[in-house]
């Protein structure tokens, strides 16, 4: 951290009359340049990106920038019937690959359906039922939500609550459903798939 020591000079014969108790100025300048260096550093926590360490951050199974923490898992309204959703709105699929109730996506898979996951017990919220909430560990030893026994994943294609685009994919071996509330895939007679 660099801090500069701001010195007026008024020159000898000038008529600039000073507005301040004498000894001020230096404190003055302290001031500033402590203000100034701590807004240029951005209170950052020595690695330079303007984080603290208390600061929760976001992880690549949050596609927009959603924070680890406890899930919550709720139900939305929409074309689709009544589908879940997380916390914030965003639509929860399953994947037909998953039979086990343990994860079959990694990878490349993962980065487009990144899982639902939790450092909590997941809790429900509107029609949702707590009773078909669960978890599962991952590859990676992060903890995936499941629900009704299939593991929980956002579409890296859905921006914002409401959006259901990977409504019936088939991606990486296996067809992608939105949920009801009992846990059931939701599958339209347009959806691809098998029925």
């Amino acid at each position: 951290m660099v801090i500069a020591a701001v010195r007026t000079h008024t020159p000898k014969g000038s008529s600039m009359k000073k507005n301040h108790a004498p000894g001020t100025g230096a404190a003055r300048a302290l001031a500033v340049a402590v203000l100034l260096s701590a807004t240029l550093t951005g209170c950052a926590d020595g690695d330079g990106n303007g984080s603290s360490a208390n600061s929760p951050t976001p992880t690549a199974a949050s596609p927009t920038g959603r924070l680890a923490g406890t899930a919550a898992v709720g139900t939305r309204t929409g074309d689709l019937g009544t589908y879940l959703v997380d916390g914030g709105g965003l639509t929860l699929y399953l994947f037909e690959a998953d039979t086990s109730g343990d994860s079959t996506c990694y990878g490349g898979c993962a980065e487009v359906w990144p899982p639902l996951t939790t450092t909590g017990e997941p809790q429900a919220t509107g029609d949702a039922d707590g009773g078909l909430l669960g978890t599962t560990t991952r590859e990676d030893d992060t903890t995936q939500v499941t629900y009704n026994g299939h593991p929980l994943y956002y579409y890296q294609g859905d921006s914002q609550a409401g959006d259901t685009k990977g409504q019936g994919l088939d991606q990486f071996g296996a067809a992608w459903y939105v949920l009801d509330s009992a846990g059931d895939r939701i599958q339209r007679e347009e959806d691809d798939g098998p029925y």
